[in-house]
């Protein structure tokens, strides 16, 4: 009886995998492999289970993870690939195909991750990707894929992870989305998406990041934008027409990264800014900003960049700014700052970018500068100083580029000269 049952057992676990085969051997006579992988494992002498990207289940004798990470293959995604019904995970990210999703892609009922990114598919994205209701990430980022976000994907209720980010998807955010109750991550930056984000997205408290950058996107944002997601770390606006305040975002306390630039805001930096104290980049670029720069900015202590410039952002530089002892580039130029440059800058030790040209600023730079040995970008052109270049800045090894133009500055030029022949760009022109 043992003998009897093992050999059933044996009969259907050949017929399975034979099952799975073809399919997969139709995969690899209609690609290009230039390194011959597939071509040198993927043959009738092993079993499927041992070729190369390819894993069995451990319950069901099928392939459950085809997993083709950047070998290099070319060419189109087979019909065939349908036929392998146990299959959970599919991975055919950074390679070259091409070409449309084949239909019979819809019954792969099983899947819950589908990695199709960082290739050259077009066309639309099927509506029968919203039968696959398994699916907990779905990576089509980077690909050529045109029309709109179709509003059967909502059927993907266990979807976790969701990145269409550059592609040529037009049309607006459907109101579905609302429907991913489990929704962690959603990537739709670099479209050409419209209209305004639907506001019941911002009732997904499951969500850590929002990626909408770079799109044509417009409208105000709600005024108690973190009261129900709790869980925010990653907040991208950038690159569209939103426009009106910047809404209270104190309580979003796990952000770590909030970008707005190049938009149509208007009013000052929120107030409450420095109750985000897990935050690491701050991107305020060029969205019309006034008032000051909040003396709270120093309890953020982990951030790494801060970039207000091309603001109209007046008052002083927060004197102690150097309380933010991880900053590394730290962008305040072209606003209408004033007062000096304050000396605690010089202990912002790990700063390699410093961007303070454009301003009202007056007086000397300060000696202390120069106790920034990381520092590889120094603009402070166009604006009020005086006196002499610090000759502490001339041990500073790293630099690349100085702008010092248009002030009232003094020095030995021959000597600045020969101490910053290391250096790619030096403007010191109008002093």
């Amino acid at each position: 009886m043992f003998i009897r049952n093992f050999m059933v057992s044996y009969a259907m676990i050949v017929r399975n995998l034979t099952t799975d085969q073809p399919a997969l051997l139709a995969f690899k006579h209609q690609i290009i492999d230039p390194q011959n992988i597939l071509a040198n494992s993927w043959t009738t002498n092993n079993s499927v289970c041992n070729w190369v990207g390819v894993s069995c289940a451990a319950k069901h004798p099928r392939v459950g993870v085809l997993d083709l990470f950047n070998m290099g293959l070319t060419g189109t995604i087979p019909p065939q690939l349908g036929n392998l019904s146990f299959l959970v995970s599919r991975n055919l990210s950074h390679n070259n195909f091409h070409d449309h999703f084949p239909r019979e892609l819809g019954r792969l009922s099983r899947l819950k991750l589908i990695d199709l990114s960082f290739n050259f598919l077009n066309g639309e994205i099927p509506s029968w990707f919203g039968r696959l209701d398994k699916v907990l990430h779905l990576n089509l980022r980077n690909n050529n894929l045109t029309g709109v976000i179709p509003p059967s994907i909502a059927n993907l209720s266990n979807l976790e992870n969701l990145d269409l980010n550059h592609n040529l998807i037009h049309g607006n955010i459907p109101h579905e989305i609302s429907k991913f109750l489990n929704l962690k991550i959603l990537r739709l930056a670099s479209n050409q998406l419209s209209g305004s984000i639907p506001a019941v997205i911002y009732n997904i408290s499951s969500l850590r990041m929002i990626s909408v950058a770079s799109n044509n996107l417009f409208g105000s944002l709600p005024k108690h934008i973190c009261r129900h997601l709790p869980n925010l770390e990653a907040l991208y606006l950038d690159g569209n027409e939103f426009s009106g305040q910047i809404p209270s975002i104190g309580e979003c306390k796990n952000l770590q990264g909030l970008q707005l630039s190049t938009n149509r805001f208007n009013g000052s930096i929120p107030r409450n800014i420095g109750s985000l104290t897990k935050l690491r980049t701050l991107f305020l670029y060029d969205i019309n900003l006034e008032g000051e720069i909040p003396q709270d900015i120093r309890n953020l202590q982990k951030l790494e960049i801060f970039d207000v410039g091309r603001n109209n952002l007046s008052g002083q530089i927060p004197l102690r700014i150097d309380e933010c002892m991880n900053l590394q580039k730290l962008y305040l130029d072209d606003n209408r700052l004033n007062g000096s440059i304050p000396k605690s800058i010089g202990n912002l030790t790990r700063l390699t970018y410093l961007y303070l040209g454009e301003n009202n600023l007056k007086g000397e730079i300060p000696w202390e500068i120069g106790n920034l040995q990381r520092l590889e970008y120094l603009s402070t052109r166009h604006m009020r100083l005086v006196g002499s270049i610090p000759a502490s800045i001339f041990n500073i090894s790293s630099l690349k580029d100085i702008q010092l133009q248009d002030n009232s500055l003094s020095g030995n030029l021959e000597k600045i000269i020969s101490l910053f022949l290391c250096l790619k760009f030096f403007f010191f022109s109008l002093n």
